[in-house]
């Protein structure tokens, strides 16, 4: 009888939160769904292999600079975010915030915090390693240190981050990186002559 009780109780909870009603503390509003963090704790346990692949890629964007220049990367701009949207919302849960620096967060991203701290944990971090905002999720800041110890430039994770440039909302930073190290590759060449 408590059993079926509880399973009403439960079904009625999840009625009003449903309609917009009110929610008591243990549930968060913004819970994602369960699936996401499994695929999100994948990376970053597998973040040495996903670091080693990044690697690659930006060395093969790099050399594509040459295409993105004579396409234009304003033109490049729209399908490269629109992939690179999917791809990274896939294995990350990714924000699109511009400035992605998951290679120096253990592949887990800092925007996943429904704080957003780009610098580490608040000082709510529960014991058992959840989110003080969302009771089921596991700290994003946790997961960044355990996935930064399996990589090669895992102590890159101490690096003081700069705050999210909020104009670079839904850009690549796939493009941004390459034009950036394109720009420093000639700055360099232009040096030596």
């Amino acid at each position: 009888m408590v059993e079926a009780k509880l399973a009403t109780g439960n079904a009625g909870a999840a009625k009003k939160a449903a309609s917009g009603a009110y929610v008591p503390n243990d549930v968060s509003p913004n819970r994602r769904v369960q699936r996401r963090y499994s695929v999100r704790l994948w990376s970053v346990r597998h973040s040495r292999l996903l670091e080693w692949f990044y690697v690659q890629f930006a060395h093969g964007f790099l050399l594509l600079h040459p295409m993105w220049k004579a396409i234009g990367y304003r033109r490049a701009e729209a399908p490269v975010t629109f992939v690179e949207k999917r791809v990274k919302g896939l294995l990350f849960d990714c924000r699109m915030c511009g400035q992605c620096i998951l290679s120096s967060t253990g592949m887990s991203c800092p925007m996943n915090c429904p704080k957003q701290l780009r610098n580490g944990p608040c000082g709510g971090v529960r014991a058992n390693g959840n989110c003080e905002v969302e009771p089921d999720m596991p700290c994003v800041w946790v997961k960044a240190w355990e996935g930064s110890r399996n990589m090669v430039k895992g102590d890159a994770i101490m690096a003081v981050q700069k705050p999210v440039n909020q104009s670079l909302r839904e850009t690549s930073s796939w493009l941004r990186v390459t034009a950036e190290a394109a720009a420093h590759r000639q700055a360099g060449e232009d040096g030596r002559v």
